[in-house]
């Protein structure tokens, strides 16, 4: 894994200086992980954050009664565990491999010191946050506000984006933590794939997704 192509390439510290790359490749420290094996836990010590090098990372947390509800997935280039680098507070939620996954992990004192000699790091970092808190926000209404059916057209259109406008998408998650990013169960989701499928909107072939009728993937997404 190349910490200096990773660190390019990513939203947090794309686009700085190929000498401020060499000072925060400098202190990533790699870590590897197998799939399952936790990364931090709720109420571990914000001691850094993380950045996915190769693999992906699920955020969730656990209900009293041991119910998982997954708050993000994240993959290459995207940082997690980053808001306790500036309260210094333990970490909010749980954090687990869903594969093999290699990441760069970033001690909050030496990072700290980097963002304060270099306050465009601290511009991005701001800008990542507010994404953050956007996404948190959308995550709230489609949860509070919307059905099942709603969300998961909402999401297919999302997966459509992040593939580069795909017709064909590909789930990079189970149809179960799916269910849990949706917050709704396992059968629930799998009849309303069935549904959809029946009603001409997508196509089902295991993981890939065929977006049949995307303004009507659109108009269930709105409601």
């Amino acid at each position: 894994m190349e910490k200096k192509h990773i660190l390019q390439g990513s939203f947090l510290f794309g686009g700085l200086p190929s000498r401020q790359i060499d000072d925060i490749a400098a202190i990533a420290v790699e870590k590897s992980y197998e799939k399952g094996e936790t990364i931090f836990l709720e109420g571990d010590r914000g001691i850094g954050f993380f950045m996915v090098g190769e693999g992906r990372v699920k955020i969730f947390k656990v209900s009293s009664g041991g119910k998982e509800h997954i708050l993000h997935i994240f993959g290459e280039g995207e940082p997690f565990g980053e808001v306790p680098v500036f309260h210094g507070q333990p970490f909010p939620a749980n954090a687990e491999a869903l594969m093999r996954t290699r990441t760069l992990f970033f001690p909050r004192d030496r990072f700290v010191h980097l963002v304060e000699a270099n306050p465009t790091m601290a511009l991005n970092m701001l800008a990542v946050l507010s994404m953050r808190l956007r996404r948190f926000a959308a995550q709230i209404e489609n949860l509070s506000l919307k059905e099942v059916p709603a969300r998961l057209a909402g999401y297919l259109l999302y997966l459509s984006e992040e593939q580069d406008g795909a017709e064909v998408v590909q789930l990079d998650i189970s149809k179960g933590q799916l269910a849990s990013l949706l917050g709704t169960i396992p059968e629930t989701l799998s009849r309303i794939f069935a549904k959809m499928s029946e009603e001409g909107l997508i196509k089902v072939n295991g993981r890939l997704i065929h977006l049949l009728d995307r303004d009507g993937l659109g108009d269930r997404g709105e409601g």
